[in-house]
C-alpha cells in the first residue's frame, strides 16, 4: 500500500513538514510495512516557503532587512533543491504579524525589506523567483520593494519619498534608469490567489485596508493615493497596473511586481503542486491524506486541500483530509476529490491547548482512520 501526505502547515500549531511527520506516526501504530510519500504543501501563503525547501531538498538562507516600520528584523528566503528557483514570502520582512496591533498603520508600513530579500536571491544567481504574497502589513503599492530595487521616486520639489502608502500622493516622478537589470532577466512567479485590483471598492485599501490598521478615512486616503500612483506609472512604463487581477495583492504589492518587473500571477497551490512534483508522486498510491488548521467553504477558493484533491481525483486515489477546525459549508468540497473530512482536536478544549497538542492529535487522528482502512483491507 501506498499513501502520499500532502498536507499544509495548521498555523500556530505545526509546519507542513511536521504535519507529515505526525500523519505518518499515526500510520505506522499500524501498518509498517507500508510506502509512505511526504509532499509538505502550501498555497502561496504562510508556509509555502517550508514546504517548497523541504520538498525539494533546498536550503534556507537569512537576512537583516528593514520591517514594515523601518526597524530592523531577521527575514529568511530559500533557494530550492534545483539551485536556480528562490522561494521568498514577503510576509517575511513584510508581514502584519511583524507589526504589534497599536502600531499598524499603512499610512507608514514599507515593503522595503522583500526588495531586499528579493536582492539577496539575484545575489544566489537563480533563474526564477517564486514569490508568496500572503500576509502583508503594507499598502504602499510596492513602493518600498521597488526603492530597495534601485527605483527612485521624488515628489516636486525632487527629493525622495518615503515609505508607506501615506507618501504615494507626493510621488511626481519615478527613475527607473537604477533599476536593478537582474530582475528583467529572471522569471518573476507570484504565487497569490487573490484576483482583486489595486484600486476602487474591490481594490487593495478597501479590501485589505482595515486589516492592517486602517479607519474608514484612511481607507479613502490610501485608495486615492494608489490611483495616483498608477497614473503616474502609466506614463512611466506604459501598462495599466490598476485593473489588473491581482495588483491588489500585499496592498498592491502585486501591481508592481507585475509591472515593473514583469511578473506573472498565478494560483499559489498551482505552483507549490508544481515545484513539489505532487503529480509524479501520486502515482500508485492507494490514499492521499491532506489537510490545515482550518476547513471550511472557502477552501475550496485555491486551499491546498481542494488544490490536492482536484488533482489526485484526475487518478481516481481517495482523499481524506484532517483539520483542527471545520467549519460550515463542507458539503461543497467532496465533489472536489474530498473524500472524508476529519476533525483532530479529541474535544472540547483551549485553544492554545489545542495548538499546543496538535501533532499528537493528528498522528492519533490518523491512526483512527488508517485502522478503519486496514480492516477494509483486511490488513490487521
Amino acid at each position: 500500500m501506498k499513501i502520499v501526505l500532502a498536507p499544509d502547515s495548521f498555523k500556530e500549531s505545526m509546519t507542513a513538514k511536521e504535519a507529515c511527520l505526525a500523519m505518518e506516526k499515526g500510520i505506522k501504530r499500524v501498518i509498517n510495512e507500508i510506502e509512505i510519500v511526504h509532499a509538505p504543501m502550501g498555497d502561496g501563503g504562510e508556509g509555502t516557503l517550508d514546504a517548497l525547501v523541504d520538498a525539494t531538498n533546498g536550503e534556507i538562507y537569512y537576512k537583516d532587512v528593514v520591517a514594515p516600520l523601518g526597524n530592523k528584523v531577521r527575514a529568511r528566503f530559500g533557494i530550492l533543491g534545483d539551485k536556480k528557483t528562490a522561494i521568498i514570502e514577503m510576509a517575511e520582512a513584510s508581514g502584519l504579524h511583524l507589526v504589534d496591533k497599536d502600531n499598524r498603520s499603512p499610512l507608514i508600513t514599507t515593503s522595503f525589506g522583500t526588495g531586499e530579500l528579493i536582492k539577496e536571491a539575484l545575489d544566489k544567481d537563480v533563474d526564477r523567483i517564486l514569490i508568496g504574497l500572503g500576509g502583508s502589513a503594507t499598502n504602499d503599492a510596492g513602493v518600498g520593494m521597488l526603492q530597495a530595487l534601485g527605483v527612485r521616486f521624488k515628489d516636486k520639489e525632487n527629493n525622495e519619498v518615503s515609505y508607506g502608502g501615506g507618501e504615494l500622493r507626493k510621488i511626481s516622478s519615478i527613475d527607473i534608469s537604477n533599476l536593478d537589470k537582474r530582475i528583467l532577466s529572471t522569471k518573476i512567479e507570484i504565487a497569490c490567489d487573490v484576483k482583486n485590483p489595486l484600486t476602487g471598492p474591490e481594490g487593495a485599501s478597501e479590501v485589505f485596508g482595515r486589516q492592517k490598521g486602517a479607519n474608514d478615512e484612511i481607507v479613502k486616503i490610501l485608495d486615492e493615493n494608489l490611483k495616483h500612483f498608477a497614473n503616474i506609472s502609466r506614463k512611466i512604463i506604459g501598462k495599466d497596473i490598476d485593473n489588473i487581477q491581482g495588483a491588489g495583492a500585499a496592498g498592491g504589492l502585486g501591481a508592481a511586481l507585475i509591472g515593473f518587473c514583469n511578473g506573472e500571477v498565478k494560483p499559489g497551490i498551482d505552483t507549490v503542486i508544481e515545484y513539489s512534483r505532487l503529480e509524479d508522486k501520486l502515482k500508485g498510491a492507494d490514499f492521499v491524506f491532506t489537510g490545515e488548521g482550518s476547513i471550511d467553504f472557502q477552501t475550496k477558493f485555491g486551499k491546498t486541500p481542494a488544490g490536492v484533491a482536484t488533482l489526485a481525483k484526475k487518478y481516481n486515489i481517495p482523499v481524506i483530509a484532517f483539520a483542527g477546525k471545520i467549519g460550515k459549508e463542507i458539503n461543497e468540497l467532496y465533489s472536489l476529490g474530498i473524500d472524508s473530512i476529519v476533525g483532530i482536536t479529541p474535544g472540547v478544549m483551549e485553544l492554545d491547548k489545542a495548538l499546543k497538542e496538535g501533532k499528537n492529535n493528528l498522528a492519533v487522528a490518523t491512526e483512527n482512520i488508517v485502522r478503519i482502512i486496514a480492516i477494509k483491507h483486511s490488513i490487521l
